[in-house]
């Protein structure tokens, strides 16, 4: 179960917490309809983990980026149930924002399969 408030917590206790001026995090759900309006009964998620340690090594290089978490729920899920959380903590809105985006980006692009089963 993805639990955004210890993953908070996590960034909280990083060494480098002191130069963190926002936090800002992603949590995505699976909806009850694709993108082409079909009703969706499920989401079948699996993750690349080599890609996805391989993308955060990247994206915690990007200036003002103090660190990155990921946590993404695989296998068979319903309507409503978390997919995957992404916290981002760093300086300033201008750098923690652009990644935050870039990495969900790139995590549904090239490090998640997801099949959808419709209704």
């Amino acid at each position: 179960m993805i639990n955004l408030t210890a993953m908070i917590n996590r960034i909280k206790s990083h060494p480098r917490y002191p130069e963190v001026g926002m936090i800002v995090c992603h949590n995505g759900v699976v909806r009850g309809t694709s993108r082409n309006g079909r009703p969706v009964s499920s989401l079948e998620v699996r993750i690349d983990q080599g890609r996805l340690e391989d993308l955060l090594a990247t994206y915690k290089q990007k200036p003002g980026i103090t660190d990155i978490l990921v946590e993404v729920n695989e296998g068979t899920l319903r309507v409503g149930d978390d997919i995957m959380a992404v916290v981002v903590a760093g300086d300033i809105r201008e750098n923690v924002f652009h990644v935050l985006q870039e990495v969900v980006d790139v995590i549904k692009r090239d490090v998640a399969r997801k099949t959808e089963y419709f209704a």
